[in-house]
């Protein structure tokens, strides 16, 4: 069975910083791309960032593109999400996802039960 269970979130003033981790099992992480999406208040769901697998290639939506830094750690089949430089908009609840982004859009993909990441002064 599949688990994603992501951890870190919390309040924090704009410009400040957050880590995000998700401990993942049920399937071989260090084959399968791995994405933090978002659910913004009253929105839908938002793709963040995408890592792969073979390559470690990395790829950001352009809103949080020189601010957020996904990576992971295959040994301890761990995702990460370094959030920097936030800003109120950066308010939602983050989910981690098996897959990239064609299968965000593709709306098949397993996700844990996110971690709410609130930005406020």
């Amino acid at each position: 069975e599949v688990q994603l269970v992501e951890s870190g979130g919390g309040m924090v003033q704009p410009g400040g910083s957050l880590t995000l981790s998700c401990a993942a099992s049920g399937f071989t992480f260090s084959t399968a791309s791995m994405s933090w999406i978002r659910l913004p208040p009253g929105k839908g769901l938002e793709w963040v960032s995408t890592i792969k697998t073979h390559d470690g290639e990395t790829s950001y939506t352009d809103s949080v593109k020189g601010r957020f830094t996904i990576s992971r750690d295959n040994t301890k089949d761990t995702l990460y999400l370094r959030m920097d430089d936030l800003k109120p908009e950066d308010t939602a609840r983050y989910f981690c996802m098996r897959g990239d982004d064609v299968e965000f859009y593709s709306g098949r993909y397993y996700r844990g039960r996110g971690t709410r990441v609130t930005v406020s002064s």
